[in-house]
């Protein structure tokens, strides 16, 4: 079936799944739904203890089992240490088809592959993959599908019981014995716990792993006692300074500058620019660049921000601090500076649900003004590819580009128009995984596209002739020109993953790589 970004679905992968195919970003608007819960285990005894020896006990304190699903969080991103660990002792025990929900996947979980090949982990859910499990799933290693989700679509899938949680095992920075979890105090500090929030009210049983127990209460709590079974200490849960490897780093890329100079003309030149507004960028070298130039203009102008929100950077957390935004919503620390930042007062914790969940009664990427994005690949019909590689394999993550891609009024995706030698602004992008219905604004190097959706934005930079503005074919032409029209890549028939959309509707699939 072909689906709403014309991308075909197959019937078996929708008998499969129990989906529909995407029909749009508000196929579900108004929907009813009950909400999921899980079964709860009373503690009425003053005498009863949460604290476990080590990660074995609590896997038998729980039931784990063969078939089970476990989730993690990845707030520490390049330096976590729980995944592993964890699913090292599920490997002792010989469990077999574990269901891995993690809230994203990285290098630092390379060492899971062979438990991939052995039949350990035969399901995967993330927001997306990075490094050799992402390799791994591309070459079809994976028995079962990867189910790669947004990062309130993997909200909605564990509130509506799409998505049933087993053990949620949270890594916190500081615990103390009776399950009371913060982000900060700690040997390992992330920052915030916002991802674990949903697992801690879902999953039917929850495991805080800590290297820092603190005295009750530790308060106040980022994630309460009321919703932890057991808490386990161990060594170390992570490593505090690798939260922004391969994230959040300034450039000094001419051409990275030149579209964040780009970027921050197409912000300050459109409608919502005032006094008040909304506003969230991503963590790559051009949307960091422009959040910095973009502060110098407000100063200038006197205009203050309402609020930033989303996975917040120095550049962010250095507004607050010179009085440019009224408050900071916090969802995850892209770098150490933002994780000392949320000590602030104005700089809040939000869960990911509040953040980004399409199923509740309003998140806050629907208050958003502006969102500052990056792409793989962009085409001319505004489809951006944030997941596969234009070597087909499976390289990077949804995280929230679809979710304030669409609930902000203004989405600007920064993109090259070439990623090295290959063209990213294109004709068709590999994989579909936010639909051109939520893209407003492209920027490139070689110029600047509007989507024809949006006539008054056109207007709007047309009259400030700030900008060279080019239409997506002209971009895409361009490149093209330089580099020729290049071959597509060689997929097998096996489908291997799905891109769900917000609503957890099938956006695209992802097929298994030729060798």
């Amino acid at each position: 079936m072909i689906n709403a970004v014309g991308r075909e679905i197959p019937d078996e992968i929708l008998k499969l799944t129990g989906k529909e195919p995407f029909q749009g970003n508000h196929y579900k608007e108004g929907v009813p739904f009950r909400r999921y819960a899980p079964i709860i285990r009373p503690v009425m005894n003053n005498e009863h203890s949460k604290l476990v020896k080590d990660i074995h006990e609590a896997l038998v304190r729980c039931k784990a089992h063969n078939g089970m699903t476990v989730s993690f969080h990845h707030h520490f991103r390049e330096g976590d240490l729980v995944v592993n660990m964890v699913m090292e002792e599920i490997h002792k025990m010989g469990l077999k088809n574990i269901t891995l929900a993690a809230t994203s996947l990285g290098k630092a979980h390379d060492p899971l592959v062979p438990m991939i090949e052995d039949g350990t982990i035969t399901s995967i859910q993330a927001s997306g993959v990075r490094g050799k499990i992402g390799e791994a799933i591309s070459h079809g290693k994976l028995k079962n599908l990867a189910i790669m989700r947004s990062h309130g679509g993997r909200v909605r899938s564990l509130v509506t019981g799409e998505t049933k949680v087993d053990i949620a095992f949270i890594g916190a920075p500081t615990a103390d014995e009776y399950g009371n979890l913060r982000g900060v105090g700690g040997k390992n500090n992330c920052g915030v716990l916002s991802f674990s929030h949903v697992d801690g009210d879902c999953a039917e049983y929850v495991v805080a792993i800590t290297d820092t127990l603190v005295p009750f209460p530790n308060f106040p709590a980022h994630i309460s006692m009321t919703k932890v079974d057991y808490v386990c200490v161990v060594d170390a849960i992570g490593i505090a300074e690798k939260i922004a490897t391969g994230a959040a780093k300034p450039t000094t890329d001419q051409r990275k500058l030149m579209m964040a100079e780009y970027c921050t003309q197409v912000v300050v030149n459109t409608p919502y620019f005032k006094d008040g507004f909304s506003y969230q960028t991503g963590v790559g070298g051009a949307s960091i660049a422009s959040t910095i130039s973009l502060t110098k203009i407000m100063e200038e102008r006197g205009i203050k921000m309402g609020f930033g929100v989303g996975g917040l950077t120095k550049p962010m957390c250095d507004l607050l601090d010179k009085g440019l935004v009224r408050v900071l919503l916090d969802t995850q620390a892209f770098d150490v500076d933002a994780v000392t930042n949320v000590l602030n007062p104005a700089h809040h914790r939000i869960t990911a649900g509040a953040y980004a969940n399409p199923f509740n009664k309003g998140a806050f990427v629907n208050k958003l003004d502006y969102v500052i994005l990056a792409s793989l690949e962009v085409d001319v019909h505004f489809n951006c590819n944030v997941v596969v590689g234009s070597d087909g394999i499976i390289t990077g993550a949804q995280g929230g580009h679809p979710d304030t891609a669409q609930g902000a009024k203004c989405t600007i995706v920064i993109c090259p128009l070439l990623q090295g030698r290959i063209p990213a602004i294109c004709s068709e992008v590999t994989t579909v995984t936010t639909p051109g219905e939520s893209v407003d604004i492209v920027v490139t190097d070689y110029g600047v596209a509007v989507n024809p959706n949006r006539p008054d934005l056109l207007e709007a930079l047309e009259k400030a002739d700030c900008v060279p503005l080019k239409t997506i074919e002209q971009l895409r032409d361009e490149a093209y020109a330089i580099t020729g029209v290049p071959n597509p890549v060689e997929f097998g028939d096996r489908i291997v993953g799905i891109i769900e959309a917000r609503d957890g509707t099938i956006m695209d699939v992802v097929r298994e790589i030729k060798d």
